[in-house]
């Protein structure tokens, strides 16, 4: 998804990106996300499972419903194709009862991915009197638990983002002296592109990268949300 695209949405009125929007933005700047697909139907779902493997991740897709694990909008661990239906049955329920009138675009499935991450967030913002910033930390469930984050004005440089990285309360569990090290790097290159992606792009207000799953070699983006000025 490029300027114009989102120019066409923001005309159109359109306040946020919905998953995969914002994912493809992502996955331009080489930004790693899981195998997945967007389907329309329940049957489509279930012959595209095998593309992509079971378990399964079950999403939906819709513009107005920007935080989609609280509107029960997530399945996870759907191990086949009953599993999968009965999710889907489910979910639609859920939304039309805590989300009615919601219009609902599609569902992405999705890989599940490994055992053995930890979460954090990457999020970005232009805020009125500095301009662009982004935002790293802790992420998944413990971001309002742990309110473990570090700034800076965008772009930032790779010597930058790790900064960043290293200035966390959790770093020391993420360089390895608890036990395990994770992709340090890894993370550091995302905050560069995504520093990069709200400087650059003139109708994107905010990102976030919530979860980024890190692993001790790789990073990928298991979920993502944008909103329009």
């Amino acid at each position: 998804m490029d300027r114009d695209a989102i120019k066409v949405l923001k005309e159109q009125g359109r306040k946020i990106l919905t998953e995969p929007e914002t994912m493809k933005i992502l996955g331009s700047r080489g930004i790693a996300l899981p195998k997945r697909l967007v389907v329309k139907s329940i049957e489509e779902a279930v012959n595209s499972a095998s593309d992509i493997g079971y378990p399964l991740v079950l999403k939906v897709v819709s513009p107005d419903i920007p935080h989609k694990t609280e509107a029960g909008g997530v399945a996870t661990g759907l191990k086949d194709a009953a599993e999968l239906e009965s999710a889907w049955m489910e979910m639609l329920c859920r939304i039309a009862d805590g989300v009615p009138g919601a219009n609902i675009e599609g569902f992405i499935i999705e890989e599940m991915l490994p055992p053995g991450a930890v979460e954090v967030i990457v999020g970005s913002l232009k805020d009125a009197q500095f301009g662009p910033a982004v935002m790293f930390g802790m992420g998944g469930v413990m971001v309002e638990a742990m309110r473990d984050f570090s700034f800076r004005l965008a772009p930032v440089t790779r010597e930058e983002a790790m900064e960043m990285v290293t200035e966390i309360k959790a770093y020391a569990f993420l360089d390895g002296s608890r036990g395990k090290r994770f992709d340090i790097h890894g993370i550091a290159e995302v905050i560069v592109k995504v520093s990069q992606i709200i400087s650059e792009f003139d109708f994107i207000a905010e990102m976030e990268i919530n979860p980024l799953f890190v692993y001790e070699k790789f990073v990928v983006a298991a979920d993502a949300r944008a909103a329009l000025v």
